[in-house]
């Protein structure tokens, strides 16, 4: 999509959005990656109903380690602790009503229950994900875990 929308004084950038997103991770008893946690965007918000990974807006002053912190309490009810998240990818999405940059962030270790509360389903997944439809920043994802874990063929099904 275009980086710039036309207005009447001409065209105007749309700045990004900054981003946390949770890559939450389990591990098998050798340290390898698994299983990763998709959540289902609650009614009422722009693509209700897609997959994503977990996250959100980083608020003003906000890190995005801290940030992420937050959104997973939130949203998931789970706890992380800011100095297990390691950075891993970074994006800028053009949706039709935002730019996003997007800092992907794998989280390997969390404490407590999950609680969807804000009525959003959870679904540990591989690869191929079987949940449909899959947010298309969540496109590019499974594609840097198909590079990694040697994967060949599909990553997602399409909605």
């Amino acid at each position: 999509m275009s980086e710039a929308t036309a207005g009447a004084a001409g065209p105007i950038e749309r700045i990004p959005v900054d981003v946390a997103v949770g890559v939450l991770i389990e591990r098998d008893a050798q340290g390898r990656e698994g299983r990763f946690l998709l959540t289902s965007r609650p009614e009422g918000k722009v693509y209700a109903g897609y997959w994503e990974f977990p996250g959100g807006k980083l608020e003003a002053g906000e890190t995005v380690e801290a940030a992420l912190a937050r959104e997973l309490h939130e949203e998931l009810g789970v706890a992380i602790d800011v100095a297990g998240i390691q950075r891993w990818q970074e994006l800028v999405m053009d949706y039709p009503h935002a730019r996003v940059r997007l800092h992907f962030c794998k989280v390997f270790a969390w404490a407590g229950d999950f609680e969807m509360r804000e009525g959003q389903s959870m679904a540990w997944q591989t690869l191929p994900v079987d949940v449909v439809p899959v947010l298309p920043g969540t496109i590019p994802v499974l594609d840097w875990f198909a590079a990694e874990r040697g994967h060949v063929g599909a990553t997602y099904r399409e909605g």
